[in-house]
C-alpha cells in the first residue's frame, strides 16, 4: 500500500521530500487564511468606514520615537540646559497659561473687593427697609448672609489658593528654558546675520577634494581651499584658518573630516566665525548626487531651508546654527528646497527640486497626519527629484570657542547618556 502524499498535520516524515511538501502545504493553509481573513476585513470596512479608523486607532506600532522620555524636572541650573530633554514650545506654552491664571486670580481678588462693598452696601440698605417699612421678607439675616458669602466664597477659595503672579513667573523661570537666555549665551547665533560666507576645507593630508567641491554647492556663497599645497607644506591648524576667514570677512567654517582607514567623509566640522562656538558632527551615508538614481543637477538658487523637529534647547541652538549658513531670502524661482530632519538625534540632510502639478485621477489626494485630505489641495500633487549630496549627521561635542587642543572646556558632549528612550534634541 502506498504510503499518503501529505503528511498530517503534527507528524514529522522521514523523507526529506516529504517535509518540504508538508511544510509548503502547512505554508499555503495559513497564507489562505490570512489572505482570506485580510479580505472579509476590507470588504466591512469598506460598508461601514468606521472600522477602519476603529482599527487604524488601536493598531499603532510601538517605536523608540513613541517611548521617547523627557525631563519633566530639569537638574541643574541654566548652564546644564543644554544636556535638558525638555520640549521649549510645551514648557512656553505652559508659562502662558501659568501667567494667565495668576492674571485671571489677581483680577478675581480684585472683583472680591468690589463685591464686598457692595454686598456691605446692601446689608446696609436692607436693614434701614426692615426699620422704617416693619415688613416681612423672604430671607432671614442668616440666609442673607449665607447667600452673600456663597456668592464671594469661590473668588476669596481661589485667591488664597493661588500664587501670586510674580512667584508663578519666578517658578516658571527656573523651571523652564526660554529662547531669551539661548540669546544671552550665545548671541553670535541668534544675532540677524549678513549675507552668509562660508569657507571651506578639508582635515590634514586629505583627498576628499571633490566631496569639499560638493559642499560648495551645498553651502550658498562658499569656497573650498585646499588644507596644504602638498604633503610637506606648513600644516595649518584649525585655529589659524578661522583667524585667516575672520579676517577676510567670512561668516563660517566648514571642515570636512576623512575617515581613518577609508576614503569617504567621517566628520563635519561648523565654527562659527569669529569667536566660535565649534560644533563636531559625525558624518554617515554619505551618497553623491550623481550616484542616486533620477537625479536632478543644481542650479545655483539659494534653496528654501526647512528644519523639522528641533525641540530641546540643543536642538534649537543646532537649528540656529544652519540657519545661519544659509541667506535668509531664498530664491524661489529656483525651486530647491534643503531639509534637514531630526530623528531620535540624527539628522537627516537631502536636498530636492519640487513641482506642483494637477493630480491624476488615479492618484490619491494628499493627507495629513490624521490620514484625511488637506482641504483646498484636493487636486494638487507635488513632484519631487533628488539633487543631493545625501547624509546623516550627528552631533557629537559643541566646543565653547574655537578648537585648538583635545580636551579643552566643552558646553555639550555626546555619548553620556545610557537610556535609549532619552534624546538630546
Amino acid at each position: 500500500m502506498a504510503a499518503p502524499k501529505t503528511a498530517p498535520t503534527g507528524f514529522k516524515p522521514k523523507n526529506k521530500l516529504r517535509r518540504q511538501a508538508a511544510y509548503l502545504n502547512i505554508k499555503k493553509t495559513r497564507e489562505a487564511e490570512k489572505r482570506d481573513l485580510r479580505h472579509r476585513r476590507k470588504r466591512e470596512e469598506d460598508k461601514n468606514p468606521e472600522l477602519r479608523e476603529e482599527r487604524h486607532a488601536t493598531n499603532v506600532p510601538v517605536t523608540i520615537d513613541s517611548k521617547r522620555v523627557w525631563d519633566d524636572d530639569p537638574v541643574g541650573d541654566e548652564e546644564d540646559a543644554l544636556g535638558w530633554a525638555v520640549d521649549v514650545e510645551r514648557l512656553a506654552k505652559r508659562r502662558k497659561l501659568q501667567q494667565e491664571q495668576a492674571e485671571a486670580d489677581a483680577a478675581e481678588g480684585e472683583e472680591g473687593v468690589l463685591a464686598k462693598l457692595k454686598k456691605l452696601e446692601r446689608e446696609g440698605a436692607s436693614e434701614d427697609e426692615e426699620e422704617d417699612e416693619d415688613a416681612d421678607s423672604m430671607l432671614d439675616e442668616s440666609d442673607l448672609e449665607e447667600s452673600g458669602s456663597d456668592s464671594d466664597s469661590p473668588s476669596s477659595r481661589k485667591r488664597a489658593a493661588s500664587p501670586a503672579a510674580s512667584v508663578a513667573t519666578t517658578t516658571a523661570t527656573n523651571l523652564e528654558l526660554s529662547p531669551e537666555f539661548l540669546k544671552q549665551k550665545f548671541p553670535q547665533l541668534f544675532d540677524p546675520q549678513p549675507e552668509p560666507k562660508i569657507l571651506v576645507t578639508t582635515s590634514i593630508n586629505s583627498t576628499l577634494h571633490a566631496e569639499a567641491d560638493i559642499l560648495t554647492s551645498l553651502f550658498p556663497n562658499s569656497t573650498y581651499i585646499r588644507r596644504s599645497a602638498n604633503f610637506h607644506a606648513h600644516k595649518y591648524s584649525v585655529r589659524e584658518i578661522a583667524k585667516f576667514a575672520a579676517n577676510r570677512e567670512y561668516t563660517a567654517l566648514v571642515v570636512l573630516m576623512q575617515a581613518e582607514h577609508e576614503k569617504k567623509p567621517d566628520g563635519l566640522d561648523i565654527i562659527h566665525l569669529p569667536n566660535g562656538p565649534h560644533f563636531h558632527f559625525s558624518v554617515t551615508n554619505w551618497i553623491e548626487g550623481k550616484k542616486l538614481p533620477r537625479h536632478a543637477n543644481d542650479t545655483g538658487h539659494y534653496p528654501e531651508l526647512i528644519l523639522n523637529n528641533f525641540k530641546t534647547p540643543l536642538g534649537i541652538l543646532t537649528a540656529h546654527l544652519f540657519k545661519g549658513l544659509f541667506p535668509a531670502a531664498p530664491e524661489l524661482e529656483g525651486r530647491q528646497v534643503l531639509t534637514l530632519h531630526n530623528q531620535r538625534d540624527y539628522i537627516f540632510v537631502r536636498r530636492h527640486r519640487y513641482v506642483f502639478r494637477d493630480k491624476r485621477e488615479t492618484e490619491k489626494p494628499i493627507t495629513g497626519n490624521d490620514g484625511k485630505p488637506i482641504k483646498g489641495v484636493e487636486d494638487v500633487k507635488v513632484g519631487m527629484q533628488e539633487i543631493g549630496p545625501r547624509m546623516t549627521l550627528k552631533l557629537r561635542r559643541i566646543d565653547r570657542e574655537v578648537q585648538f587642543k583635545s580636551g579643552q572646556e566643552w558646553e555639550w558632549k555626546g555619548r553620556m547618556e545610557k537610556k535609549r528612550t532619552r534624546f538630546n534634541m
